[in-house]
């Protein structure tokens, strides 16, 4: 500690304060500059920029002529910067028709704005950005307590989830050199499904009832009664026939068929190396949201993986909404018969798996995802092939294999495998 200290303790203190202080009005002055600067679009710094040069230049040279221009430069600066005075206060409501549409349809929405105000607001301009474009609108003057609205439609031309807004009041300049732009409202996110088809027929080639599906196992303790044996040590009781037993003279057991609760798994692969091209991809997609679709309309249980994770789908909505956000998955994740490895790990207990993937898919690799589904389940594999006329259907082990070309083929593919 320095003498200075000694004689004056409190001097330390003081300093840290000094130091608080203009670290806090720095702040606010860097704020305030950020603030100005973020008003000046590129032509108007290249216009200020002209200005002092010219002045510099003029001055420096002697050359009144270039004085005069930047002198002009600046006036025109002032200006347009005068085009920024005026309030901006709207109360904005962006409201969509539907948040959700099927690819190929338009979205309409209307945009409102009210001045709440007690003084009118000068014309502005309304910024709306749709995804990675934006739409812009021209409000005229608004005097106190009156609206503008504004109808619009947003072309929906691919599958995915566009984020509309948050809406910008935006004051400028008719030069372009300033622009002050204020964001009311939050953004709403639009849902572009994908296409899908309806279809009836048969339950997906399942035979429903209260207390599950029957499979080819069979069982000592069930529901769904198999046959009669013989009765064993060790069988449970409860389970003589005792008319049989009485007729033959022999203890008679009833035997079960396992039952299972109505599983519907659909494995979806989004690996582009499973398609040839992306708009089999899209058409692979469309088959998924058309086949779970029917599924939930049947009340099965639902589940929907694709490469990485698991999709949403206890819903119509869900599934869709789900299948609107699915992109091509990286080469490290694998293709579908790494997916339908998964599917038998982590859904054992499925009673069908309907395997949907492109025709770049090799046999051997269909083979080996048709042979990996959870055993006792029944395999389907949809393989999309845009521009084949007829679908095709043959067998790949204990798998039914179909390929469509277009989705309206796929009601009479599945009545085919149903048959």
């Amino acid at each position: 500690m320095t003498a200075d200290a000694l004689a004056n303790p409190q001097a330390p203190d003081r300093e840290a304060g000094w130091r608080d202080i203009v670290a806090v009005i720095g702040t606010r002055a860097l704020g305030h500059l950020q603030r100005v600067a973020a008003v000046i679009r590129p032509l108007g710094w290249i216009v200020m920029v002209l200005a002092v040069a010219a002045w510099v230049v003029g001055q420096l040279l002697g050359w009144q002529e270039v004085a005069v221009a930047g002198l002009v430069l600046a006036m025109l600066a002032v200006i347009c910067a005068l085009f920024l005075i005026g309030r901006t206060e709207y109360d904005v409501s962006l409201d969509l028709a539907r948040t959700r549409v099927v690819v190929g349809e338009r979205a309409v929405g209307a945009l409102t704005l009210v001045n709440r105000g007690v003084r009118a607001i000068l014309p502005s301009r309304v910024v709306l950005p749709v995804g990675a474009g934006r739409g812009e609108f021209s409000i005229q003057r608004l005097g106190p307590k009156q609206e503008a609205e504004e109808l619009f439609t947003i072309p929906t031309q691919r599958r995915g989830v566009v984020e509309v807004g948050p809406v910008s009041v935006v004051r400028g300049d008719p030069l372009g050199l300033f622009e002050r732009a204020h964001r009311r409202d939050e953004p709403v996110a639009l849902y572009v499904h994908p296409r899908t088809t309806l279809f009836g027929g048969q339950s997906l080639g399942f035979l429903r009832d209260l207390e599950g599906l029957p499979a080819t196992d069979l069982s000592r303790d069930d529901v769904s009664f198999h046959t009669l044996l013989e009765y064993q040590p060790g069988d449970d009781l409860r389970h003589v026939h005792w008319r049989s037993t009485a007729r033959t003279g022999i203890m008679m057991i009833r035997q079960f068929e396992e039952t299972r609760r109505s599983h519907f798994v659909i494995g979806l692969s989004r690996s582009p190396r499973d398609y040839r091209t992306d708009d089999d991809l899209e058409l692979a997609i469309s088959v998924a949201g058309s086949i779970g679709l029917r599924a939930l309309r049947d009340s099965q249980k639902v589940d929907v993986r694709v490469q990485g994770r698991e999709l949403a789908s206890d819903t119509g909505k869900q599934l869709l909404d789900s299948l609107a956000m699915v992109e091509p998955s990286r080469p490290r994740e694998g293709g579908i018969s790494a997916l339908a490895g998964v599917l038998a790990a982590t859904m054992p207990l499925a009673s069908v798996v309907a395997l949907v993937c492109g025709s770049a898919v090799s046999a051997e690799d269909l083979r080996l995802a048709c042979s990996r589904v959870p055993f006792g389940a029944r395999a389907i594999a949809v393989v999309v092939q845009g521009g084949i006329d007829q679908p095709e259907l043959r067998r790949i082990g204990d798998a039914d294999v179909v390929t469509i070309g277009a989705l309206d083929q796929l009601p009479l593919a599945l009545q085919r495998v149903l048959a």
